[in-house]
């Protein structure tokens, strides 16, 4: 392995699946691993951890959220930078930003192997980390498959980690298909969150918000409700753009959802304008952002987005 590596980027689920695959390397070569958080330290824990090895064994630290580092803590790594130990390897987690740039500027200097973790954005790229996942857990995914998972959850790359992790062990042996995500969806306590998007989607407020108590009840995170409604969304924007005289089992591989996703779609579209579907995505985005955070309600941010999506229906 390499003295140095560098995981660089704000996305956490990239930056795990990176760090997973070294801590695999390193325990491989029977390292002694210290793992510390760059808020925790105090003064001496970080040289402590890169002292040689009294025994001539082979050592790594993984240094998580380096832009937490204190002030104090930074000459350690500096003075280390300089003199690095041939039987120790580091591993540097840092989020990006500003934020501890000079410190980060001076590990860049000694080219440390530098993992990328910026945030994913395009349809095709969370496809390839979903591809990717499966194959770090010895098993193959169908395009299909994987572009209903992405269309579900790939909002949040963590949740799409997780999911990929229950599918592969719970799965039967050969090739995940179509029918393996929908079932995996169908038995998820979460799936109550599509009862809330089809009944938004359908314009009933109050079905909706009756299913949402519900959902919320049995403890399906507001997060996979916005989800499943934006998951819902996308799926009628793939359709309307659709030959309406196809056969929804022809589109199905073009559009990566099962023909019965199709059908259904289909169904809703007679309600939705394309102006009142953007409408709704608009909606669902900003209360997405709330439950995340950006509001001290989160189910109130919830109901509201509920509502204005029921009261956009064409009729």
């Amino acid at each position: 392995m390499n003295s140095f590596y560098l995981i660089l980027g704000s996305e956490a689920a990239l930056a795990d699946r990176a760090l997973s695959k070294l801590n695999e390397q390193l325990k491989d070569e029977k390292c002694e691993i210290t793992n510390l958080f760059a808020g925790d330290v105090i003064v001496g824990d970080i040289a402590d951890a890169l002292a040689p090895s009294l025994f001539s064994e082979k050592r790594a630290l993984i240094l998580r959220d380096l832009q937490d580092l204190p002030e104090e803590n930074r000459d350690e790594i500096t003075r280390y930078l300089d003199s690095p130990d041939a039987s120790t390897t580091v591993i540097f987690v840092h989020k990006g930003g500003v934020k501890g740039k000079a410190l980060l500027d001076a590990i860049k200097k000694v080219k440390p192997e530098i993992i990328a973790c910026e945030p994913i954005k395009k349809e095709a790229e969370k496809q390839e980390f979903v591809r990717n996942v499966f194959l770090d857990l010895k098993r193959k995914a169908t395009p299909g498959a994987i572009n209903a998972l992405v269309g579900a959850l790939g909002n949040d790359l963590r949740e799409l980690q997780s999911a990929i992790a229950q599918i592969a062990a719970d799965a039967p042996a050969g090739t995940i298909d179509e029918l393996v995500i929908d079932k995996f969806h169908q038995g998820r306590v979460e799936t109550t969150g599509f009862d809330v998007a089809d009944a938004a989607l359908d314009g009933n407020l109050s079905a909706a918000l009756i299913a949402l108590r519900s959902a919320l009840e049995t403890g399906t995170d507001p997060v996979m409700i916005t989800s499943a409604i934006a998951s819902a969304l996308r799926s009628l924007a793939r359709v309307s753009g659709t030959n309406r005289g196809a056969k929804s089992f022809e589109l199905a591989g073009q559009l990566g959802m099962a023909p019965w996703q199709i059908d259904k779609a289909r169904r809703q579209l007679s309600r939705w304008s394309p102006a009142q579907i953007a409408d709704a995505v608009g909606a669902i985005s900003t209360a997405d952002a709330e439950v995340k955070g950006a509001a001290s309600d989160p189910i109130y941010a919830l109901e509201k987005a509920i509502a204005r999506i029921t009261s956009l229906q064409a009729g």
